[in-house]
């Protein structure tokens, strides 16, 4: 059971070792990556707080307080269960953990657990939202015959959580309706990066000792800023619209760590034309970090010591998001919505479905480990149960 902890609570950011990372988030909504994670001039929920801020005047008013409580999410690699399993079973003994590491040898896995509750309103004044996070972010490489420094695994790691506000209003013009939002958050979190050698998976107390050499305490207080135009308002069919944010600004001042919030601006483009036998149709567009922020980490270490080094990372595709969202039912007791899109070069999905005050949503998405010349296709999957109303 303590290598199922461990390899949950360290293992997760074993991937930026070798080969890189992902770029940086705080929270991934299934509804929004099985939409390929395009959301920037989209908005309508409160976790758009995470991609522009000035999505909350897209809250249906109608639906007057949204409250979501207790929306338990996970997501996890392919074959990260099996990993997990396989390992734990291997126990203490040497031969058999080397046979776990032959079989996953060069896989990347991640395994996430978290939970974002918020409540919301969009009235005619102004829409604004505050929400609560609490979540652990794990992943890992794994080495057969150890890495070019000897470890079984490569990781990093974090356990976070924090408060996130914003607040959105409208405004319209002679040139088309604009929304405006500020958003801020505070974030703690505890970060975790280091090798894992199979002399450590034979221990007893493996955990403690690695959180002893591994773990680092930061925090950071940032703010966001959005904007979203909509050149022909709410009358015209396509109801296009246009939205730019400049998330994390002050960087969180976590950048040391794993988990670090990096400045970053963001653009996107939708239209939502409407469709008489779709309660919602909508397409969109984002090209996320344009001035390329985001970095990879590389590391070198020898036994405790790690030490790294951070590079650009610029690849195009990887910041490019493409969606599409298809309400098949909408009303008091049921809805259901299917999405689809491109992330990251390859394709996701997801389903969102509301019975009542219960709310179903999962999707599927793939992120490119790696530094972009030898990336690590990473498939994960993302179920989310949640009350809200």
């Amino acid at each position: 059971m303590k290598k199922i902890v461990l390899t949950a609570l360290i293992g997760a950011t074993t991937s930026l070792m070798a080969l890189g990372a992902e770029h940086a988030y705080l929270y991934k909504d299934p509804r929004i990556m099985g939409m390929g994670g395009a959301n920037i001039a989209v908005g309508g929920y409160s976790t758009s707080v995470f991609s522009n801020p000035a999505g909350l005047s897209s809250i249906d008013k109608e639906e007057g307080l949204v409250v979501d409580l207790f929306s338990l999410g996970m997501s996890a690699s392919s074959q990260a269960q099996e990993f997990i399993s396989d390992i734990d079973s291997a126990g203490q003994d040497t031969t058999k953990i080397e046979e776990v590491l032959q079989k996953y040898s060069g896989d990347a896995f991640n395994v996430s657990v978290n939970n974002y509750s918020a409540i919301s309103k969009n009235s005619d004044s102004f829409a604004w939202t505050i929400g609560i996070i609490a979540a652990v972010d794990v992943n890992y490489i794994v080495h057969a015959n150890g890495s070019a420094n000897g470890a079984a695994l490569e990781v990093a790691g974090r356990t976070y959580g924090g408060v996130i506000t914003g607040i959105s209003k409208g405004f319209h013009t002679s040139i088309g309706e604009f929304d405006i939002g500020f958003g801020a958050k505070f974030i703690t979190q505890k970060s975790y990066e280091g090798p894992i050698y199979t002399s450590d998976l034979t221990q007893d107390n493996a955990l403690e000792n690695l959180q002893t050499k591994y773990e680092k305490e930061s925090s950071g207080i940032a703010g966001d800023l959005g904007v979203t135009y909509k050149p022909f308002g709410k009358d015209n069919f396509w109801n296009p619209a246009f939205g730019v944010s400049l998330l994390n600004i002050g960087s969180m001042s976590m950048d040391d760590n794993y988990g670090g919030q990096p400045m970053t601006v963001n653009l996107g483009a939708s239209i939502t034309p409407e469709v008489s036998f779709l309660s919602k149709l909508v397409f969109a567009v984002d090209y996320v970090d344009v001035m390329n922020a985001s970095t990879t980490r590389v590391y070198t270490y020898a036994a405790d010591i790690v030490m790294y080094e951070d590079y650009t990372e610029s690849d195009p595709m990887k910041r490019l998001r493409i969606g599409a969202g298809f309400g098949l039912v909408n009303n008091s007791w049921f809805s259901l919505t299917l999405n689809t899109g491109l992330y990251n070069k390859s394709y996701t999905a997801g389903i969102d479905m509301a019975l009542s005050v219960v709310k179903l949503n999962i999707a599927t998405y793939e992120e490119q480990i790696g530094t972009g010349a030898a990336d690590v296709p990473d498939r994960r999957y993302m179920a989310q149960l949640g009350i809200g109303w």
